[in-house]
């Protein structure tokens, strides 16, 4: 079976900083991309950022050039480095990965920017 398990949300002031793990299991994980995605209070779920198998990247504009995605073919996770973060970011963030074109999610974890 295919887990994915999200951590390090938390509640952290404007233009602070928050790293969040995916660590993933039941699949080849270096051969899979992965992305991040968010889902805020009443809104539609949003990619936030994904990565290739070859570490290629992408971003949604509103993150470019604050958040960071990697990704770690040895301990099969995938991160995703937030800085400068704003009230706008705040919502459940979720990783993703698909396999034989079933995707699969983990259960999130909570980001929450306020002062």
């Amino acid at each position: 079976q295919v887990h994915l398990v999200e951590s390090g949300g938390g509640l952290v002031q404007p233009v602070g900083s928050l790293r969040l793990s995916c660590a993933v299991s039941g699949v080849n994980f270096r051969l899979h991309a992965m992305g991040w995605y968010r889902q805020a209070p009443g809104k539609q779920r949003e990619l936030v950022a994904n990565i290739t198998s070859s570490h290629s990247t992408n971003y949604a504009d509103s993150v470019r050039g604050r958040f960071t995605i990697s990704r770690d073919n040895v301990r099969n996770t995938v991160y995703l480095q937030m800085n400068s973060l704003n009230a706008e970011d705040t919502g459940r963030y979720y990783c993703s990965t698909t396999r034989q074109s079933v995707p699969y999610w983990g259960r999130g974890t909570q980001v929450t920017v306020s002062s």
